[in-house]
């Protein structure tokens, strides 16, 4: 019985269209952490002088404000992700239930 609902629910074009969203979504905020992490690493392995230079006349360098940015960057797009999934994501999870239970 169970294999049988499950089937149905792989069956349902409302199943592919949530899958799809979800995993095109998922992959474009991976990229654009690699993009985000691996730079600021390729920064620091090959430019050490532009991470190195003074802020202003205090003690900070460029690279402090930039980790920061990394981190920052993390916390947005993990909040961005979490907002798209209890809204967007669990509405057609909610849809396809319903039509599930249903049939």
């Amino acid at each position: 019985m169970a294999t049988d609902a499950v089937s149905r629910i792989k069956a349902n074009p409302l199943y592919r269209e949530l899958i799809q969203k979800r995993s095109s979504f998922a992959w474009v905020l991976t990229v654009l952490t690699f993009i985000v992490y691996y730079g600021y690493i390729l920064i620091i392995a090959f430019n050490k002088e532009f991470l190195a230079q003074k802020t202003g006349a205090g003690v900070m360098t460029m690279g402090i404000p930039i980790g920061v940015g990394v981190i920052v960057f993390t916390i947005a797009i993990t909040g961005l992700y979490v907002y798209r999934a209890n809204g967007e994501f669990d509405e057609m999870s909610d849809r396809l239930m319903k039509e599930e239970a249903l049939k």
